[in-house]
């Protein structure tokens, strides 16, 4: 089986001074996180959706999937984690508590601010796991970038033909996930927030799969400004 878990933990603390978590603004008239779960719903290699999001918001997210999304893909709405680690061990345990498990199930593991993933990376990053364990959805970096061990002076500007900015999803065979948390430490636990990064601490492969430039990440207000005019350039196009 494939599951997608569609990560809603966050408070959107960047997008200025709003009560509501940037993944249930209106975009287009509905919300963020809606848009993202509406595409993962019709696709036919995803057999199961589980949002993981802030307690409090459980209740309101379970009303807006039953409000925006028609009978029969199952999709679960449960708390995640104080971590995006602890987001992910709650998906793990939910889908071992509720499903059969074997070496050929795969997580893909999603943002809930990126509503416009295609389809195609959702089979790309899929075919991955499955061949490789695990995925990593990525583009090339178009700016130099620039490191700095202080915050304040230049380190080093590595070569730019090497470079890649990561995106969403990011995808799993669920046992090798699993495992990989598992060899964490405590502190470790603490402070990785990104599965991939995990892998490679761990010497482990992570295959990439090429991405999309329009598949954003929504962060700040500007940001919601570029997808309202994707979402319009996409209506357009259909």
């Amino acid at each position: 089986m494939v599951f997608a878990a569609v990560l809603a933990g966050g408070i959107g603390s960047r997008m200025g001074n709003i009560d509501t978590p940037k993944q249930y603004l209106e975009l287009g008239g509905k919300p963020v996180i809606v848009h993202t779960v509406e595409k993962l719903f019709v696709n036919d290699r995803i057999d199961e959706i589980i949002v993981l999001c802030p307690k409090s918001w459980v209740a309101h997210t379970k009303a807006l999937v039953e409000a925006n999304l028609p009978a029969g893909k199952k999709v679960s709405v449960i708390e995640g984690g104080e971590t995006r680690n602890g987001t992910l061990e709650n998906a793990i345990k939910f889908i071992e508590q509720n499903y059969d498990v074997d070496d050929d199930t795969v997580i893909l593991t999603h943002d809930a601010v990126r509503p416009f993933l295609t389809h195609r990376i959702i089979g790309d990053n899929i075919d991955a796991a499955l061949e490789y364990g695990a995925a990593d959805t990525v583009i090339p970096a178009t700016d130099t970038i620039v490191e700095s061990g202080d915050g304040k002076i230049i380190s080093s500007i590595p070569n730019r033909n090497s470079m890649y900015q990561g995106q969403t999803p990011q995808t799993f065979r669920l046992k090798l996930l699993e495992q990989v948390l598992g060899e964490l430490t405590e502190e470790e636990k603490g402070t990785l927030t990104d599965a991939c990064k995990i892998f490679t601490i761990k010497n482990r492969p992570v295959y990439m799969v090429e991405g999309e430039l329009f598949n954003i990440k929504i962060t700040y207000p500007y940001d919601m400004k570029v997808a309202a005019t994707l979402l319009k350039g996409k209506d357009s196009d259909d």
